[in-house]
């Protein structure tokens, strides 16, 4: 029987958890398995390093370090942003997703961490930087 290697196509089932057991997403709950290629850097590099070597049908729990995950949380991407620059039709609010764009033209995704009476605070980290994961995976094909 095959094992998954690099540069093999492969579908698979997971479910991915914070460290205190809370589901942060899963492929088995939207009823697909994800298709990743191994070593093309579709996925964080601890998931493609926990499916190598595994079989068709074979299922492993796996835990990654938040260095083989989102990394650490750069202080650098929590900003204060005055709301003077913000479209008049958006009310910030604790929680919300923005979209802003760099100067090259590239989206970043912002989430409003604080609200004050002119400015807002907004975090460009990803939501899972700083985290250790944990994985349950389940090679579905070997393409």
């Amino acid at each position: 029987m095959s094992q998954v290697k690099k540069d093999d196509t492969v579908k698979v089932h997971y479910t991915g958890k914070l460290e205190d057991g809370q589901v942060f997403d899963s492929s088995i709950e939207r009823g697909e398995p994800i298709k990743v290629t191994i070593g093309q850097g579709e996925l964080i590099p601890g998931f493609e390093k926990g499916l190598i070597d595994m079989k068709v049908k074979e299922k492993k729990t796996i835990n990654i370090s938040k260095e083989d995950a989102y990394g650490d949380t750069r202080e650098e991407l929590v900003q204060e942003v005055p709301k003077s620059q913000l479209p008049e039709d958006i009310k910030p609010e604790v929680g919300m997703g923005l979209v802003s764009k760099t100067q090259n033209g590239q989206d970043i995704n912002l989430v409003v961490k604080d609200v004050k009476e002119d400015s807002i605070v907004v975090d460009g980290n990803h939501p899972l930087a700083g985290k250790d994961l944990t994985f349950e995976l389940e090679v579905v094909e070997i393409m």
